[in-house]
């Protein structure tokens, strides 16, 4: 199979925009640095990365004849918020579970951003107090079982849509975006800058771009605190996406590249640099980012390329995913 032959519930506007952040670039006094844009890719609640993931899980929920669309993530999920603008768009239910994953102090974080959203888009929002992780969650199982005793059809989507058989098709798709719009602009960008948690956005990009044969790295940026599972994560779902869209090969090794050292101690918790990052960002190019995927990821962008170890002959993408609604329950950093 080819990754065409998979059905799509469109939720996109279509490729996601791509521009030169000029002045990061030359403040940073190396490499040129762009950005491709999940945050502007989508109508639906502001979009984002798991929009993308979305369109190919919600065309195999409609195809089984499910009803509601059940999910986790934690209190400030750009996620679960992505599952309740799709399922709105299609008709269908959402019951969201959303877990105390960050120990963060803001008292109005379960009220504001993220979780506000999806409260207004009809989504049942379940508050649970349980603790991190990108593995299997008794909570989740018991809110699918909910929905079959009160005699609704639920379609299980696990966090971020990452541990999901199709869960890497949708950035697979993205790498052969990239290819196209490389060929509009007259670019190539060797290096791709990503953040990593649930790991199916970076194991995508793997997947999609290892059909294209050219010297091209991607770089996650591990925010989850927890590095060793989530490259184990990113391995798995890289090389199962690669064999579901026919890419002929294993993956090398050298293939599958997650750095740590941004992350801070505690997943979704801003340390110095991720603030840093945010305002430099939003100072000198007006793009905002977000304290628990984004920031960290250009944190980690912005040492490389300051330290050489991305070249200053290199042209780099920066995969912005999106996430900052979640900023309002974060106000006591930025004071």
């Amino acid at each position: 199979m080819s990754l065409d032959d998979f059905p799509r519930y469109p939720l996109l506007f279509g490729p996601s925009p791509v521009h030169p952040l000029d002045r990061l670039s030359d403040h940073l006094g190396g490499a040129r640095v762009w950005a491709k844009r999940e945050d502007c890719n989508s109508g639906l609640a502001f979009g984002g990365n798991k929009t993308r993931k979305l369109e190919y899980l919600v065309a195999d929920a409609l195809a089984r004849g499910a009803d509601t669309l059940v999910t986790i993530g934690g209190v400030q999920s750009n996620h679960t918020r992505q599952v309740a603008a799709a399922a709105a768009k299609a008709g269908l239910k959402a019951v969201l579970v959303q877990e105390s994953w960050v120990d963060w102090p803001d008292p109005v974080n379960d009220k504001v951003g993220n979780i506000l959203l999806s409260r207004i888009m009809g989504a049942d929002v379940r508050l649970v107090q349980a603790g991190f992780g990108i593995g299997f969650k008794e909570s989740w199982q018991q809110a699918l079982d909910d929905v079959r005793a009160a005699g609704g059809t639920p379609y299980a989507i696990p966090a971020g849509a990452s541990d999901h058989p199709l869960g890497g098709l949708g950035f697979a798709g993205w790498a052969e975006e990239v290819r196209r719009q490389e060929e509009e602009l007259g670019v190539f960008f060797d290096t791709i800058v990503v953040c990593s948690v649930t790991g199916s956005t970076q194991a995508g990009m793997i997947a999609g771009f290892a059909g294209q044969d050219r010297p091209r790295r991607v770089v996650g940026i591990d925010a989850s605190a927890k590095p060793a599972e989530t490259r184990a994560q990113v391995e798995k779902i890289a090389r199962a996406t690669a064999e579901l869209i026919g890419l002929g090969r294993d993956l090398r090794d050298d293939e599958i590249t997650l750095l740590e050292g941004w992350a801070g101690d505690l997943y979704g918790v801003p340390v110095r640099s991720t603030v840093d990052a945010i305002r430099l960002t939003g100072r000198l190019e007006g793009v905002i980012l977000d304290p628990v995927y984004e920031g960290k990821s250009m944190a980690g962008l912005v040492d490389l390329v300051r330290g050489g170890e991305i070249p200053r002959d290199s042209t780099v993408l920066y995969a912005h995913l999106g996430g900052q609604p979640a900023l309002n329950a974060y106000s006591g950093v930025f004071r």
